[in-house]
C-alpha cells in the first residue's frame, strides 16, 4: 500500500501589485494497492444501545444488521460486541469469528432494558479493541437512540480523544429523533469516525452495510498531514483547516514554526480525504514561486510498518502582471460544501438563541451554496427547514438532524 497524494490551489496565479492574496490549498489523500497489496485484519467493535426505548423493531432490526456483519467478516477478522442500558457489559469477548453462528445466538439474546450510559459503553469497546489493535484495523461503531441520562457527556469526548491516541476509530450512528447530535458528531470528530444518522427502523440495514463498507476500506491508519509553508506564505489565523470529504470536519492543526501538522486517521482505498488549508501569500516578485510543501506520515499494519513517509508534492503559483484568475473548478466545489456547512452552523447558533429569521436567512444561504456545488438533495433539505422557521413552525428532532447531515457531506445515491 501507499499513499495517493494530490494537492491544488483555489487560484494558481497571483497579483504582483497585491500586498496579500488569500488562497485555499485542497490536499486529497488516500490509500492506494498495487498488486502484491493485502489488507490487514478488521478488528471491530459493535457498541450497541439496548436501553428501553430501543424496544420493538429498532433493536431486532439492529441484531438483524449485527447478524449481517457477522456473516460479512473475512478469515482473520475480529469482533468484539458491547452493549449497554444504564451500565455496560461485553457480550462477545473480542475473537476471530469462527463460528458466526454462535455469536448471533448471543446477539438474539438481548433484551431492551434501562437508560442510556453511552461513555460506560465506549470505555468497554475501547478496552475490547486495544486488546487486539496490533497489527489490524481496528474500529468501532457506538449505535444509540437516546441521551446519554445515565452517563458523562464529557467523558464521552475524553475516550473519543484517547481512542484516537491509540489509533482506534470510532464512528457514531444515531437510531431515530431522539439522540444528542452534538455529543454524536463531536465523538465521531475526535475519534476519526464518521456521523451517521438511522431516522427509521427499515434504514438500519443499509446504513451499517455503507458504515461497514467503509471500514473494510480502510489501508493505512494514523495518517498525519504536513504541511512545510515556505517564506512569505502564512497559515489563516481563524479555522486555517477543514476536511471537506468524505464529510465536513473543522480541523485543529499543530505548529512547529512554519510547520503545519494534524491528524486524519485511517486513509481509504478510493475513497480520498480532502482538507483545505486556507493560506495567504504575500508579495511576489513575477514569476513561479512554490508556496507550501505537502506530504503524509503514516502506518501501515498488513506490514507491521510505522511513521512511514509519503512523496512530498510542492504546489506553487504564478505571479503575474497582468493578473487573471486561473480558478480550479474542483477546489471551487471543495470551498463551497466548507460554506455550506459552517452557514448551517450559523444557523443553528442563531436558532439556539432564538433568532428564527437569522436562522431562516441562513439556512437560505447555506440553501444557495449547496445548489451551487449540485448538492440537490441537501439545497431542498436546508430550504424546507427555512421556509417552516419563516412560516413560525418549530424544526422536529428529525428536521434538526437531517439538516445538520446534510450540511456535513452530500446525501448517498445523489
Amino acid at each position: 500500500m501507499k499513499v495517493g497524494l494530490q494537492a491544488a490551489l483555489s487560484d494558481g496565479n497571483l497579483d504582483v501589485s497585491q500586498a496579500s492574496s488569500q488562497r485555499q490549498l485542497a490536499v486529497s489523500l488516500s490509500a492506494i494497492a498495487d498488486a502484491t497489496s493485502r489488507s490487514a485484519p478488521l478488528n471491530l467493535c459493535l457498541i450497541l444501545d439496548h436501553s428501553g426505548s430501543m424496544a420493538g423493531r429498532p433493536l431486532e432490526t439492529v441484531k438483524q444488521a449485527t447478524h449481517q456483519i457477522l456473516e460479512s467478516l473475512s478469515p482473520g477478522d475480529r469482533i468484539s460486541i458491547v452493549v449497554f442500558d444504564h451500565k455496560a457489559k461485553v457480550l462477545v469477548p473480542n475473537q476471530v469469528v469462527d463460528h458466526p453462528s454462535s455469536l448471533k445466538m448471543q446477539v438474539n439474546k438481548l433484551a431492551p432494558s434501562g437508560g442510556t450510559a453511552i461513555d460506560e459503553g465506549m470505555r468497554l469497546g475501547i478496552e475490547e479493541l486495544a486488546k487486539a489493535k496490533q497489527d489490524t484495523i481496528s474500529q468501532a461503531l457506538l449505535l444509540t437512540d437516546g441521551e446519554n441520562e445515565h452517563g458523562d457527556n464529557d467523558r464521552c469526548l475524553k475516550l473519543a480523544e484517547l481512542a484516537a491516541n491509540y489509533n482506534l476509530t470510532l464512528s457514531t450512528l444515531g437510531f431515530g429523533d431522539h439522540w444528542n447530535q452534538d455529543v454524536l458528531e463531536k465523538i465521531a470528530d475526535a475519534a476519526g469516525g464518521t456521523l451517521a444518522y438511522i431516522q427509521k427502523p427499515e434504514q438500519a440495514m443499509a446504513e451499517f452495510n455503507r458504515l461497514f463498507e467503509r471500514m473494510q476500506s480502510v489501508a493505512l491508519v494514523n495518517a498525519r498531514l504536513n504541511v512545510q509553508l515556505m517564506p512569505n506564505v502564512r497559515l489563516a489565523e481563524m479555522k486555517p483547516l477543514a476536511q471537506v470529504v468524505p464529510e465536513t470536519v473543522e480541523l485543529t492543526p499543530t505548529m512547529d514554526g512554519d510547520l503545519v501538522s494534524v491528524r486524519l486517521g485511517d486513509l481509504m482505498v478510493d475513497t480520498p480525504r480532502v482538507v483545505l488549508v486556507n493560506l495567504y501569500a504575500g508579495a511576489f516578485s513575477e514569476g513561479t514561486h512554490p508556496l507550501a510543501t505537502v506530504q503524509v506520515r503514516y502506518d501501515d499494519p498488513s506490514q507491521n510498518k510505522e511513521g512511514l513517509l509519503s512523496d512530498a508534492v510542492t504546489v506553487s503559483a504564478t505571479a503575474i502582471a497582468q493578473y487573471q484568475a486561473v480558478q480550479d473548478a474542483q477546489v471551487q466545489k471543495h470551498v463551497l460544501a466548507l460554506a455550506k456547512y459552517r452557514q448551517t452552523q450559523i444557523a443553528e447558533t442563531k436558532l439556539q438563541h432564538g433568532d428564527r429569521t437569522g436562522a431562516a436567512t441562513m439556512l437560505q444561504t447555506a440553501a444557495k451554496t449547496a445548489l451551487q456545488m449540485g448538492d440537490k438533495s441537501g439545497a431542498t433539505v436546508l430550504q424546507e427547514s427555512a421556509t417552516q422557521l419563516e412560516q413560525g413552525k418549530d424544526l422536529s428532532e428529525g428536521d434538526r438532524k437531517k439538516t445538520r447531515m446534510v450540511s456535513k457531506t452530500i446525501l448517498q445515491g445523489q
